[in-house]
């Protein structure tokens, strides 16, 4: 069965390729220095030094596999024209029950960042899921965990 293709925006892509390059040349390395340290202490069964490096090594080979699969497994989003929301776009909306606006950016499934300004919601998100092919006036129904609710696109841009 054929891997499912990540859709990513360019930024994340460049995102992950310096993390990438980061892992590789500088984390990896240093775990490595750290893991021949430990060793030449002796006595490994009881060497703190020599597991946090182990587990360390695990993590930073975890991430960078998980790397890789999205860099062998990606498709670039294609903002394309505002005229309906995609992958890339900005979009302001109004909740329909409290009349709250909010303004999100639309992310592929790697690049979700709900801390940044605005926002970076992933596709797959219940809002992603909901605004995705949405124009500026269409309704759509949030499908969410503790209840559904609507909201109407005001704007969207590039």
């Amino acid at each position: 069965m054929p891997n499912k293709k990540i859709i990513i925006t360019q930024e994340s892509l460049d995102e992950l390729n310096e993390e990438y390059r980061r892992l590789n040349d500088v984390e990896m390395p240093d775990v490595i220095s750290k893991l021949e340290l430990a060793r030449s202490q002796g006595d490994l069964s009881e060497n703190a030094d020599y597991s946090a490096a182990r587990d360390r090594q695990a993590q930073v080979a975890a991430r960078i596999a998980a790397i890789e699969e999205i860099l062998h497994n990606h498709e670039i989003a294609e903002a394309g024209t505002t005229d309906k929301v995609s992958i890339g776009h900005t979009v302001t909306f109004i909740r329909l029950d409290d009349k709250s606006k909010r303004t999100v950016a639309l992310v592929g499934n790697v690049g979700a960042n709900p801390t940044a300004n605005p926002p970076a919601i992933s596709n797959e998100s219940p809002i992603g899921k909901a605004i995705l092919d949405k124009k500026p006036g269409d309704v759509a129904t949030v499908e969410s965990p503790s209840g559904d609710y609507d909201i109407k696109i005001e704007s969207i841009q590039m």
